[in-house]
This record gives structure tokens, sequence and C-alpha cells, in this order.
């Protein structure tokens, strides 16, 4: 599992989207959910800016289980 730093209080899944080079803009996250099935805790996220908290385990079906660390 890949560990993703977090600075902050949470990071939003677009911003997390380019961090792992799933996506290069912000503006490519509607297009990629639209793709792609990501998780977070186990329960499908659709909101592109939804708020993910470090301890959360989120998962897109391109790359391996990320968790968000402090």
């Amino acid at each position: 599992m890949e560990s993703i730093a977090v600075y902050g209080d949470y990071i939003q899944l677009d911003q997390l989207l380019k961090k792992i080079d799933a996506i290069s803009s912000g503006g490519e996250t509607a297009a990629y959910l639209a793709r792609h099935q990501v998780q977070l805790n186990g329960k499908p996220v659709h909101e592109k800016r939804k708020k993910i908290r470090p301890g959360a385990v989120s998962y897109t079906h391109l790359t391996l289980p990320t968790k968000l660390e402090v």
C-alpha cells in the first residue's frame, strides 16, 4: 500500500488524484470519475472535491491502494 503525506486537516479528491499522477489538472477530475471507480474506505466517491482525511484509504481502479498519513 502506498502512503501519501497530507499536510493539514485533509486533501481534496482532485488534489489527491493530481498528486498520484492520475490526472494532470483539476479540470480532468469529473471525466476521471466518470471513467473510473474511486472508493474511499470501501464506499464509492463521486464528488470531485471530497475531503479526504488522514487515515482514510482510497482506491482507484488504476492505482494501488493509497493510505493517507499526516
